[in-house]
């Protein structure tokens, strides 16, 4: 399993790409399959573990990502031969080392950052397996084995049928996931709103944030760990995702579910996928629509939503699904 080194695996606030490689590489473990981790030392696992870089260079100013990203991938395909199968949850680079080797490559596509990134998924397509996080992240010009949105840990969020009486938001301080809309929305409806996440954008926080927040109606409590997402996400009366780009998967929309959370969120990328309109959250078109949903998504059956994100989130399933697609690749089966 080679998971990003941009965070620790599993990542002590922010990280979904090395959260995606923490939960299924525990999964697979429990199920008593030898797994060997690529990440970070200072990695938690119950996988075997393999650490050419010590620390994650997000978290580390010491760390040259190119230097550290070069060591960590090629150390993965020199021991390709002590390997059934390598599970890319990297990115792109790695396809680039597939052809050197003849382990078979299932790689797990978490979106396109570019459309130039896109050569090297098309260069290499008939090299690996391609798994998409959702439907509506697949590429039509790329082959795919499967589409298997991502797991959580459904233990670690357990029904609040009573929140309080704000409004969430949680994710990337970032114009692509509407914290303004958020603000905006909140403030239309009259209700406080909490926000929690890193700052990814400075100029964006410093500029069009910052100014609203007054520790009262809007307050910002930075980072939130592992440990008290739960509490977070489960105290607030919705959770508001107002993205402004075609996000491939939400992991606050499924961990909001697993609390009892609705969430009223933009229809755009893959919502509507997560999300059933109307009965787990509310998918609007703008923030008139957005302030509308909100007591509406208030009235909605908490205890059901909760059901719903087990049922369709949990990490056995992706682990089920998985263990299907390494099944067919190591068989031979041509990816459609």
């Amino acid at each position: 399993m080679l998971a990003p080194i941009s965070w620790r695996t599993p990542p002590r606030h922010y990280g979904p790409w090395e959260q995606f490689a923490s939960l299924l590489t525990e999964g697979l473990v429990a199920r008593g399959h030898d797994v060997t981790l690529f990440a970070t030392g200072d990695s938690i696992t119950s996988a075997r573990l393999v650490s050419p870089v010590a620390t994650a260079w997000s978290e580390d100013d010491e760390v040259d990502p190119k230097v550290a990203e070069c060591l960590h991938v090629a150390a993965v395909f020199e021991r390709s031969a002590e390997f059934d199968l390598i599970h890319n949850g990297f990115d792109f680079l790695p396809l680039t080392y597939s052809r050197l080797v003849s382990t078979p490559l299932v790689t797990t596509i978490h979106g396109f950052s570019s459309p130039k990134i896109l050569a090297v998924y098309s260069e290499y397509d008939a090299r690996s397996a391609y798994v998409a996080i959702s439907d509506a992240d697949r590429h039509p010009t790329l082959d795919y084995a499967a589409t298997i949105h991502h797991g959580i840990d459904t233990d670690a969020f357990a029904l609040q049928s009573t929140p309080g009486d704000h409004l969430a938001y949680f994710g990337r301080i970032h114009p692509d996931k509407g914290t303004v809309a958020a603000i905006d929305t909140a403030a239309r409806v009259g209700l406080p709103l909490q926000i929690a996440g890193i700052i990814q954008d400075q100029g964006y926080f410093d500029e069009q944030v910052a100014p609203r927040i007054d520790g009262e109606r809007v307050r910002y409590l930075g980072p939130v760990c592992a440990e008290n997402r739960a509490a977070f996400l489960g105290g607030a009366v919705a959770l508001l995702h107002l993205i402004d780009f075609d996000e491939p998967f939400g992991y606050s929309v499924a961990e909001a579910m697993a609390c009892g959370t609705p969430v009223v969120a933009f229809d755009r990328g893959s919502m509507r996928e997560l999300i059933d309109d109307g009965t787990t959250g509310m998918i609007v078109s703008d923030i008139d629509g957005a302030a509308r949903a909100i007591e509406r998504a208030g009235r909605l059956d908490r205890a059901a939503i909760r059901a719903a994100a087990v049922d369709r989130f949990s990490v056995d399933r992706m682990v089920d699904q998985y263990v299907s697609v390494y099944e067919d690749v190591l068989a031979g089966a041509s990816i459609p």
